[in-house]
């Protein structure tokens, strides 16, 4: 009976029994320092709460409470015997780590991390000792949202033609590959010179000058390099690329600059090129002049000759090669070697000159139709295209007839014939103009080639249709001196101002050498063409 009644009373008494076994245990274990409830995100460089309290207050003598990483031990912050120890803190953490003290007493020890950095990442130790009990909260830090762009520190100079690379390195929490978009743009022109989107470059959403040219270094971008290749450089591509990322809400940018274009080594052919024939120009032309004052003997005749064959020639030779390099450079064109094998009969060299003289006859019908053709119809494009022709033909054999004198007054019939042709010229201007109102900046290069066409084909008929064209001996060395010294210094000046202003400074002073170099042949050839037909009106 005894034990029955003790089971008994024991059943009655059994919950408490287990509250007081709880109790027990927990005040063994000592007291319970809450934390937060998972791990913390915050931006880069902001302040973020450590959470770390309890919910009994403490005396304050014999309090101490840490902070520790612990990964390394390394102390953040110490509050003991009444106060802050900020001169123990680890030295990363020297005035970024603040205990909120006026509410140590009330049991609460979180810590405050202010401008918060990359490597905050990690996990921290609080750990509460008071006179008796202790205890300790873990909190982790487990990603600093950031988006960090970083890029070339200094302006970069290369020379044209070379490849170089655009520095862009990106430090975030997010994953490279799910990077919302990464462009890299030419802010001072605002062009688009490549596009990373959705884990993908678009390498044909480039702007078409910088199409085929650009590129990632695919293997790195995982490792968030997003640099940019840019291969065969181009006068034009000086000045300032930004790197710019988004990721979610975040969004970064670095800059990179072009600063200095240097001359490549076909640059520097072309100033050769260029001074070379200006100076064979000036030193050929001074030994001419020096032979030519103490001419005693056929020899000498000869020799004063052969120079001037050569003072012809070989500077206007010189300027063609450094303009043709100069295009080949700027352009990028692909270049095309001919070769020609044998000796070519004279019964070809007959017929190459039939083929000439009747190249030379429609020229003029030829440049209209082809120009019509090719650009699109100009209002009365093809009234133009049917008259000018016609009016060409009718205009050569009026010549003719002027020069076997079936005319009353030469001088009067000349300076008709050449007014017509002068205003046919205006004519096919015009016509140029309207044809290529799209193509404005060929339209100013066309029309200096045009005019040099139509004065070459003026002097080319004049020529066939006059046998008497002696000029006095005045009129030979003005033209000479025009042709021979005065064009190749102006083109060999042009072409050297135009490379080194485009290759330095990223500027063009002409935009279109054609008008320079057939504006000045045309001024050659239209007062070759004006003394070929009144020089003798002055002599």
């Amino acid at each position: 009976m005894i034990v029955l009644f003790d089971f008994a009373h024991l059943k009655m008494h059994l919950p408490t029994c287990v509250l007081m076994s709880v109790l027990l245990m927990i005040i063994a274990d000592g007291m319970t320092v809450h934390g937060p409830s998972g791990p913390l995100v915050a931006p880069l460089g902001s302040s973020v709460i450590l959470p770390c309290y309890v919910d009994e207050l403490l005396p304050i003598k014999g309090l101490k409470v840490e902070w520790r990483r612990t990964d390394s031990e390394t102390l953040v912050h110490l509050y003991q015997d009444g106060e802050s120890r900020a001169e123990k803190q680890q030295q990363d953490y020297q005035d970024r780590a603040h205990f909120f003290t006026d509410q140590i007493k009330d049991g609460n020890f979180s810590l405050r991390l202010n401008n918060l950095r990359a490597e905050d990442e990690g996990r921290y130790t609080c750990t509460v000792h008071s006179q008796q009990d202790s205890g300790e909260t873990v909190v982790q830090i487990k990603d600093v949202e950031r988006l960090l762009v970083s890029g070339s520190s200094r302006s970069i100079s290369v020379s044209v033609g070379e490849d170089v690379t655009l520095n862009c390195s990106v430090d975030s929490h997010i994953p490279p590959e799910h990077f919302e978009e990464v462009s890299w743009r030419k802010t001072d022109e605002d062009i688009l010179v490549l596009l990373y989107q959705n884990n993908n470059a678009f390498p044909d959403s480039s702007d078409e000058r910088y199409r085929d040219r650009v590129e990632f270094f695919t293997a790195e971008i995982p490792k968030g390099n997003f640099s940019l290749r840019l291969k065969s450089v181009r006068t034009e591509d000086k000045g300032v690329y930004m790197c710019q990322v988004f990721a979610g809400d975040l969004s970064a940018n670095a800059t990179g600059v072009l600063k200095q274009m240097g001359l490549s080594v076909s640059h520097i052919m072309v100033l050769i090129f260029c001074i070379t024939a200006s100076g064979s120009a000036l030193l050929l032309w001074c030994l001419i002049y020096c032979r030519s004052q103490f001419i005693t003997d056929p020899i000498a005749t000869k020799h004063v000759r052969t120079l001037g064959v050569l003072h012809a020639f070989l500077p206007n030779i010189i300027m063609f090669v450094a303009f043709v390099l100069w295009g080949v450079t700027e352009v990028l064109t692909e270049k095309k070697e001919m070769s020609c094998h044998g000796q070519i009969s004279e019964w070809i060299w007959g017929k190459l000159t039939v083929v000439a003289a009747f190249i030379a006859f429609i020229l003029p019908s030829l440049h209209v139709t082809l120009l019509y053709i090719a650009f699109g119809a100009a209002r009365g494009g093809v009234f133009v295209a049917i008259i000018f022709p016609i009016s060409f033909f009718v205009s050569f054999f009026c010549l003719v007839d002027l020069n076997k004198g079936k005319f009353c007054s030469v001088l009067l019939s000349k300076t008709a014939w050449i007014t017509f042709t002068f205003i046919m010229m205006v004519v096919v201007i015009d016509f140029c103009i309207k044809t290529m109102e799209n193509e404005k900046d060929f339209a100013a290069g066309w029309i200096c080639t045009t005019v040099f066409q139509q004065a070459l084909w003026m002097i080319a008929i004049y020529n066939h249709s006059n046998e008497d064209l002696d000029l006095t001996l005045t009129f030979k060395k003005i033209l000479y001196a025009l042709g021979s010294i005065g064009v190749v210094l102006l083109n060999a000046a042009a072409l050297m101002t135009e490379m080194i202003l485009k290759t330095v400074n990223g500027e063009r002073a002409v935009g279109d050498l054609r008008i320079v170099v057939f504006s000045s042949e045309s001024i050659f050839t239209l007062s070759l063409l004006i003394l070929l037909m009144f020089g003798c009106c002055v002599q």
